[in-house]
């Protein structure tokens, strides 16, 4: 292993902090809210246009420069946003490394972001997330608060101080303790270190992308940032689905217990029917959903950063995730089905009395009759 450090002479830690603010969104409208200061996201490499494919890019605004409060003090950022179309606001901090830290310089920030909470850094993205949806309310379906986000750091070098392949980084830069946040005695054992480090990903000799569940180091000499974009997008995805996840956690528990507290169905009640619009709302919903996030990126080539974004989604758990989603779905379809089924027994049973009904009176106005 070599004993001199790696130091940077030009890179940024990109601290993402992701919020559900609405069920979608408007971006074209939301443009015309903040045109001053909106544009629209877009992958830099033309390959890379050509293999991933986003029909509706979101809208991107510069927030200007934050100062972030960590407890090694406060470090200046430039805040920028992005706003999808599936209601997802994904407010990102990006602080300077100053030129000729080296790798084992950003150790304690690293365990600054990843193993300690960051409780100021959440509520002030919060905030941004906030007024940004105050300001593009008129563009936001079904716009709704939710407490859960996502977070995602991202070391990311354009420049060492000397030339250095990813080989060279894999195998003597400090690379698992930095995503892991982790540089307390003893070291990391080596079956973390390879589990770390068998997520990487190079297209050129002297690049490289590791790619963990919550940090992502990347360096990239061409200057390019659509590896740190491209993960940005996948985890946009991973919240919606978590949204909706714990959406239907609590949908579902809902429903079990006015089913339960109705007992079985009467003639006369219309509760059973309220509950059956409700279910078929929230079905349509899902739909739509699944529709938006299958859709928000596309897989049109095999170029390298498109099988990259396939494999970050799969480190993410998304198809585990969807899967979740999926399965809820149809316990709620069941739902759905059962309701029907009631409503349909109750409308049987009406029919089948009023029958029963004219029967009588014909047979009771001819007895009288006589």
């Amino acid at each position: 292993m070599s004993s001199r450090p790696y130091r940077v002479e030009e890179g940024t830690v990109r601290i993402y902090r992701l919020f559900d603010v609405a069920d979608a969104v408007d971006l074209a409208r939301a443009e015309s809210l903040v045109a001053a200061s909106a544009s629209r996201f877009r992958l830099e490499n033309p390959r890379t246009r050509t293999a991933i494919e986003i029909p509706q890019p979101p809208v991107h605004l510069r927030l200007g420069a934050r100062a972030l409060r960590l407890r090694s003090g406060e470090r200046a950022s430039e805040a920028r946003a992005n706003v999808s179309a599936t209601g997802v606001v994904s407010v990102l901090f990006e602080v300077p490394i100053p030129p000729g830290t080296s790798l084992e310089d950003l150790l304690p920030l690293s365990e600054e972001l990843l193993d300690v909470p960051t409780p100021e850094i959440d509520a002030l993205a919060r905030r941004e997330s906030e007024e940004l949806a105050r300001a593009l309310r008129a563009a936001l379906e079904k716009p709704h608060s939710w407490e859960g986000l996502e977070t995602y750091t991202v070391f990311f070098v354009r420049a060492f101080d000397r030339r250095v392949t990813g080989r060279e980084l894999l195998a003597d830069a400090p690379l698992a303790p930095l995503l892991l946040g982790e540089r307390d005695s003893p070291p990391l054992s080596s079956a973390e270190r390879v589990d770390v480090l068998k997520h990487h990903f190079s297209y050129l000799e002297t690049d490289l992308a590791v790619v963990d569940w919550n940090s992502a180091f990347v360096y990239e000499p061409a200057g390019p940032t659509d590896v740190p974009d491209l993960l940005e997008l996948a985890t946009a995805h991973l919240l919606e689905l978590r949204y909706y996840d714990a959406l239907l956690d609590r949908e579902l528990a809902r429903i079990y217990d006015e089913v339960e507290a109705l007992g079985a169905p009467r003639i006369l009640t219309r509760r059973y029917g309220r509950l059956l619009r409700q279910t078929a709302a929230l079905l349509l919903e899902l739909s739509e959903m699944v529709e938006r996030v299958e859709n928000a990126v596309k897989i049109v080539g095999d170029f390298y950063l498109a099988r990259f974004y396939q494999a970050a989604v799969r480190r993410f758990r998304l198809p585990d995730w969807q899967q979740s989603v999926l399965r809820k779905q149809r316990l709620l379809s069941d739902v759905n089905r059962l309701l029907s089924d009631m409503a349909d027994t109750r409308r049987g049973e009406v029919l089948e009395l009023t029958v029963i009904a004219l029967i009588t009176w014909e047979i009771l106005y001819a007895f009288f009759r006589r």
